[in-house]
This record gives structure tokens, sequence and C-alpha cells, in this order.
């Protein structure tokens, strides 16, 4: 059984909030010897950028745009999310070298506090953050098939929706036929071994973060418009067409540019969230005292620079005004559009396919890792936490991948506009708040460990301590006090969803107790 490293057992960390005296009790900071060690920094970056970039980035600027109604607002927005994403990344890296283990940020928290806050994020990481993704993400890459295949549409059932509770159906269209196939097809490969999932994750990355290096110098080039440039920058801070975030709140204002600001960020942290998901897989990198917290710094840097430029190509292309009002929000294609007349709309359905095949695998790779841990921990079904054959948790990916492909078939209702929506959007939305709390306590983590471990061996320090990771937490606490306050609608549901993990993790621990 490969280990790839040396530096274990007399550099261990006792790690005393996990039940001593069983099997299945994990040490935080000894390195896993069950995984094989088949991942090198180029393999573990390429995991980081490929679970980041999906479709979000081509899309979510419209929304923005249309919230801060500038092009100088719409720059500082994606600047200031990368900067708070980057620092975030940084300070994960210290506990990532400190406990190289399968499970990354619920061992994290596990360590730092208490099982019970590790169950809490493992549920809803499990429940919707994880498997709401892959739904979202394979039911974007069978919606731009449609756009190269039109039989491939929304429209044409296989079944019919069937119609629940008020508000609420369940359907199988073409669309969610080709998403639960996708979500089938890379659960299968994952379970084959970790140099499928690597490959796939390698092979599909690579070519979606060339494809977007290839948008944005196109439009930096030739997409470059000298009236469109002087409309948006010329007095970049210039209110265009903004929506108000809420009633009396108007972005003129101080007060209201800060609200604004806040709620905006929502759309940038989501197109930069999964940077975390190669610390869930760190029992299966080479040398991860260095690889993982390089990996961190690495691909989440050149995502956050990515993105930035990503936008600043579209701004340089498009008038503001269309770039809010883009067909189904689809930004990145009106700007090919503008460069290449009745062939943007194909090249750039052709690459988010490839970029949503990248980031769904990765998801699908890494989660299973998670609750991999947890079954050993006794905190979920006992054989998710076997490996099969291949080395892999091959139960906690078919668990996954039923799940996931289960959220892509309920729909949502409404009967004014007789229109069909997606649940796994709704909960998505919902745990966007819950999944930032959990980012703040993992950095927050960081500092008691500081405290009660200061023995501990740390390969990598968070870089800027004690100043970038407070500054994160500052940070993400003025987004979630905002959010909580004019988004409550869509944020304490978040925190609902949490909460109802509590019975779950309680009848765990009772059947743990029993068999013991």
């Amino acid at each position: 059984m490969e280990q790839g490293e040396a530096d274990g057992p007399k550099n261990e960390i006792r790690m005393d909030l996990v039940t001593p005296g069983t099997s299945n009790a994990v040490s935080g900071g000894s390195l896993d010897t069950e995984f094989r060690r088949g991942l090198g920094l180029f393999d573990a970056t390429m995991m980081v950028m490929g679970s980041m970039i999906g479709s979000s980035i081509f899309i979510a600027s419209a929304e923005m745009s249309r919230q801060l109604g500038s092009a100088g607002w719409l720059l500082a927005s994606w600047a200031i999310s990368g900067v708070v994403t980057v620092a975030a990344a940084l300070s994960y890296g210290e506990l990532a070298g400190m406990m190289p283990r399968a499970g990354g940020q619920y061992v994290f928290l596990r360590e730092a506090f208490s099982p019970v806050l590790g169950f809490l994020y493992g549920w809803t990481l499990f429940l919707v953050i994880q498997a709401g993704a892959i739904a979202a993400v394979s039911v974007g890459f069978a919606r731009y098939i449609g756009i190269l295949w039109p039989w491939l549409s929304e429209g044409r059932y296989v079944i019919p929706p069937i119609h629940l509770a008020k508000g609420y159906a369940v359907s199988l269209s073409a669309v969610q036929l080709a998403a639960v196939l996708l979500i089938a097809v890379l659960t299968w490969a994952n379970t084959r071994g970790l140099n499928w999932g690597r490959l796939i994750q390698n092979s599909f990355t690579t070519t979606k973060t060339v494809a977007l290096i290839g948008l944005i110098l196109a439009a930096l080039t030739l997409g470059w418009n000298e009236s469109v440039v002087v409309g948006n920058f010329g007095d970049a801070w210039q209110l265009r067409g903004n929506q108000p975030i809420a009633p009396g709140i108007t972005i003129t204002t101080t007060f209201g540019l800060f609200v604004t600001m806040c709620v905006a960020q929502v759309g940038c942290l989501s197109a930069f969230d999964g940077w975390n998901n190669v610390t869930f897989a760190a029992g299966e990198v080479k040398h991860p005292r260095r690889n993982i917290p390089l990996s961190l710094a690495l691909g989440a840097g050149a995502v956050v620079a990515l993105y930035v430029l990503a936008n600043l190509a579209y701004t340089v292309t498009l008038p503001l005004e269309e770039i809010q009002r883009a067909p189904a929000d689809r930004v990145a294609a009106a700007v090919l559009e503008a460069i290449v007349p009745h062939l943007g709309a194909v090249i750039m359905a052709s690459a988010i396919i490839v970029s949503t095949v990248g980031a769904c695998n990765g998801v699908i790779l890494a989660g299973a890792r998670v609750y991999y841990v947890m079954a050993r921990d006794g905190l979920f079904f006992s054989p998710v936490g076997r490996l099969n054959g291949a080395k892999v948790p091959g139960w906690g990916l078919v668990l996954q991948g039923v799940w996931s492909a289960a959220l892509v078939l309920p729909r949502t209702y409404n009967p004014a506009t007789g229109t069909y929506g997606n649940l796994y959007t709704n909960l998505l939305e919902y745990v966007i708040s819950a999944a930032l709390v959990f980012y703040v306590l993992t950095i927050a983590g960081l500092f008691r460990l500081r405290r009660t471990r200061p023995e501990a061996e740390r390969p990598y320090r968070a870089w800027g301590y004690p100043v970038v990771p407070a500054l994160y937490i500052a940070a993400a606490v003025t987004i979630l006090v905002v959010l909580f306050l004019y988004r409550a609608s869509t944020t304490w549901p978040g925190l609902l969803i949490v909460l109802l993990g509590l019975p779950v993790y309680a009848l765990f621990r009772r059947t743990k107790a029993a068999r013991s």
C-alpha cells in the first residue's frame, strides 16, 4: 500500500476530541496509510482549479452588473471576493499541513472544536453543498449540450411533470436524464480508482483553463472596443440601471453601496467556491504537508486572476447595458458572439460543456472522502467507511451519486407563469450563508489550535497570521450579517438545514454506543 511519506508516527498529534479506544478513531495529525497516494502537486492544483471553474464565471456577472450598476463596482466586487478567497486558502493551508488527512474541513472542525460541529458540516455537505453542486453542474452540462443538439431540451420529457405538493413537481426531461447519466458515468469512473478520477480531472481542467484563457485573450485583443471602454470606464463608477437590493436601499448612498456590495459577493463567492475540495482528498496527495498548502495557494490564486481578467474582458467588449441584458445571463456567450458572430454561442457552449464535466468530476471525487472519514468515526453509514479493491471509498461514491441524481428530479413550479425550476437551486441558495459560517468557524479553528496545540507540527504557517485570517473572518462575518438582514428568506432556511443534523448526529452516536 503506497504511503508516499516517511514523516509519520514520531510527529503524530494526538487528537483527544475523537473517541479513543476504537479502530475507527482517526487521529488528525498522522498520515493516512489505507489510501494510495497518487496525487502530485500538479494533480492537487488541478483539483483546486477544476472544482472552482464551473459555469458561474460565464453567467454570474449579468446579475451582479444589474445589482451594482457600474463596470467599476463590478470589477471591484470580483477583486474583493478574490482577495477574501485567497486569504481563506492561505489560512486553510496551515490546517491542511498540520492535519494532512482525508476529510479536510470536516477533520479541521472536529479537531479544533468538537465532533458535533464536524458532523454538522459533513451533514450539510452531503445533503446539499456537495450533492446540490453535482446536480447543478450536471444539469448545466446537459443544458449546454442542448445548444449543440436542440433535441436535448427541457421540454422533451421521458416522464412528464407529476405535481406533488403545491408549487412542487417531479419529472424526467431529456436534460435531466443527460444530467443523471453524467453523474452515473463520473461516479462509476471514480469507483475504478484514483487514476481514473485524476486523469479525467487533469484533462478537463487543463482544457477548460486553456479555453478560459483563450476567451480572455480574444476579448482583450479582437473584442476590444474603444467606444465600449470609454463608455464603461470613462466614468467607471457611474450607475447604469442598477436594481435595488431592498426597499429603501439605494447604491447612491454609502450604506446602500455597502449593502449592495455585500449581497453581490454571493455571486462571486459561489463562483469561487470549491477550492477547499482538495483537502477532502488529502489522504491521497503525495507529500501532503507541502503539496496541499501549495496547491491551495497556486490553484486559488490562478483562478482569482483568471476570473478578474474574464470580467475585465467582458467590460471592454460589451457595454454594461448589454452585460445586464445578456440572454439567459450568458455573458461569455454574448462576448464571443460580438467577436465571432453566429459562432460565439456554439464555441461557448463547447467550452462550458468541458468546464462542467471537469467541475462535476472534482466535486464527485472529493466529497466521498469526507463521508468515508465520518463513517470511520461512527457518524455515517458503516459501509461508507470501507475502501473498495481500487482503494477508493466506493460505497461513499455510490451513495453520493444516488443522492445527487435524486436531487436532479424534483422541480419547483410557479402556477402564475406555468414555469418549472429546480429544487436544488433553492437548496444551494439557502446554504450559501451556512457554508460561509463553516468557513468562518474553520479559520477561527486556526486561532484556537494555535493556542491549544502550540507544539503541533506546522510545516506551513498561514501567511500574514494573525492579520490575514482575521481579515477574512471580519469580511465574511460582515457579509453574513448583511445576508441575514436583507436576504432573510434565503439565509435562515440554510441554518435550519444545518440544525436538522443534530438529531441525526444523536442517532449515529446512539447506534455507535450500542455496537461498542
